[in-house]
């Protein structure tokens, strides 16, 4: 069975590497959760929000919630952690609207760009 627990230090995390990287979304509006007992062998993390229509007839705003996958995430290097965590961050697009970016524009080179930049940052 799959639990899922807020993570503020993985907040936190998120929120540091979207200053340094200059990506503005409201850190307010994303949020962490660690999950335990998946099954999944290759999933890193993954982001979710909530429909137009359920944002809509509840009067919210978009929300972003960047899950990590504890057991094969923890396993993974401080740098694989944060391009794991670039790699999430860039789904989500500019307009906060509660859509995705997709892959063509989320790939291995264009996190690797964005790691480069924020290593610089440090």
């Amino acid at each position: 069975m799959i639990k899922y627990y807020k993570d503020p230090n993985m907040e936190s995390k998120v929120k540091e590497i979207s200053d340094r990287l200059d990506i503005n979304h409201d850190s307010s509006r994303v949020i962490c959760i660690r999950s335990t007992g998946s099954k999944s062998r290759r999933v890193l993390a993954r982001c979710h929000t909530i429909s137009r229509a359920i944002q809509t007839g509840l009067g919210l705003k978009a929300h972003y919630v960047i899950e990590v996958i504890s057991e094969n995430f923890d396993k993974l290097s401080d740098e694989d952690k944060i391009k794991t965590l670039i790699h999430e961050l860039m789904h989500i697009p500019k307009a906060f609207g509660g859509g995705f970016k997709g892959h063509s524009h989320v790939n291995k080179r264009t996190v690797e760009n964005m790691y480069q930049k924020y290593r610089l940052s440090i």
